[in-house]
């Protein structure tokens, strides 16, 4: 089952050369070279190069990610045209992002956490999140989830 997203996405990547796609070309590359790196940065480690799943996900996070904070950063400043592009390469990385869970499911679980560790104020923060995001990592976005943490302990 390893490497099968990325397999998906060099598939799709001949599927957008052959169609003449340029710039769902451009933004499949992107991926494949940052799942390149993130396998160079493993090898470095003395790891085995071979992506997990859960691995190559996180990748894909970082990217959308960065998509995000692009879109916000040039709709600030006045920049639709770059946003809209932003936001177009975002929608293609979203294709290969499981799910993304709705609020409510993410409030759900962040709770959940909260309850299994037994926080109480803002100093069991970190021990939430990082058991909030043993479930969530992958689907949803880390902010979210600290937000609501912060809310919850602060209520």
């Amino acid at each position: 089952m390893q490497e099968v997203l990325k397999q998906t996405i060099s598939d799709d990547l001949k599927n957008a050369l052959k169609s003449g796609d340029s710039f769902k070309v451009g933004i499949l590359r992107l991926l494949l070279s940052a799942l390149h790196n993130k396998e160079i940065e493993k090898r470095g480690k003395g790891e085995k190069s071979e992506l997990s799943e859960e691995e190559i996900i996180e990748v894909l996070m970082k990217e959308s990610k960065k998509r995000k904070e692009a879109i916000e950063i040039y709709s600030k400043g006045g920049r639709q045209d770059l946003a809209a592009q932003e936001a177009k390469e975002s929608e293609i990385i979203k294709i290969y992002l499981p799910e993304q869970l709705s609020e409510a499911e993410v409030e759900k679980m962040a709770l959940k956490a909260i309850e299994k560790i037994g926080a109480k104020n803002q100093k069991d923060f970190g021990k939430a999140m990082a058991e909030a995001m043993k479930e969530l990592k992958g689907k949803t976005d880390a902010s979210k989830v600290s937000e609501i943490i912060k809310k919850k302990l602060n209520s």
